[in-house]
């Protein structure tokens, strides 16, 4: 049996790499305006918001979730269209 998850978008993607993309793509305040979590908005950093998210996973999730629907090209097979 394969370990790998094509069904998994973030499969072999680290946090970090969510945050820093989703800045780079947002900024600091359209992050803070699509999820409301302080980490983004009082004195953002890379590292202040990895440290929060690891251990809220409520806002993990809307991060993760946030960085799928803006990056993610939908499937050619099926789906919403």
């Amino acid at each position: 049996m394969s370990n790998e998850q094509p069904n998994n978008p973030l499969h072999g993607v680290t946090l970090e790499t969510v945050v820093t993309k989703l800045r780079e793509h947002y900024g600091w305040d359209g992050l803070a305006q699509r999820i409301d979590i302080n980490c983004f908005k009082s004195d953002p950093s890379i590292k202040s918001s990895l440290k929060f998210l690891r251990k809220t996973q409520w806002a993990r999730d809307k991060v993760e979730h946030l960085y799928i629907s803006t990056f993610e090209k939908p499937s050619p097979w099926g789906g919403s269209s």
